[in-house]
């Protein structure tokens, strides 16, 4: 009677398993861009500039944010179709257009600031930092 238990428990807990791995793989596949992006900026003749994008997917609209080290712009309209990122930053200082193709976790694509300057971009899924232990107490 205990093995027929234990068996059923078993049972129980691998299709449970299975159901959270599904999920989270149906979920992905239905918002690949949600999450956070490491990105660099590419400026002829300059240094390159690192700046990280926080994605939110709802379908084909895309929001969020993009932080460098001098600040933080919202996205203020963003779609991604066909594995083809458009986003648009509009502040009073400054329009900026970050296009670019999504091929696996990672981008490559353009950037503009109105018509001063322009360049390539990249970047790559973040991946989560791993837990040093020291927070335990």
């Amino acid at each position: 009677m205990k093995q027929t238990r234990t068996a059923i428990w078993l049972g129980v807990m691998v299709i449970a398993m299975s159901c959270l791995v599904w999920g989270q793989q149906e979920k992905s596949k239905q918002a690949p861009l949600t999450g956070t992006w490491d990105c660099v900026a590419h400026l002829s003749g300059e240094d390159d500039i690192p700046f990280t994008m926080e994605l939110v997917q709802k379908g084909e609209s895309v929001t969020g944010s993009i932080a460098t080290h001098d600040g933080e712009l919202e996205i203020t309209s963003g779609t991604f179709k066909a594995n083809l990122l458009e986003i648009h930053c509009d502040t009073p200082e400054a329009k900026y257009l970050v296009t670019g193709k999504l091929e696996g976790d990672q981008f490559k694509g353009h950037w503009s600031k109105d018509t001063e300057m322009e360049g390539d971009w990249e970047g790559k899924r973040s991946t989560p930092t791993k837990s040093s232990g020291q927070d335990k107490e």
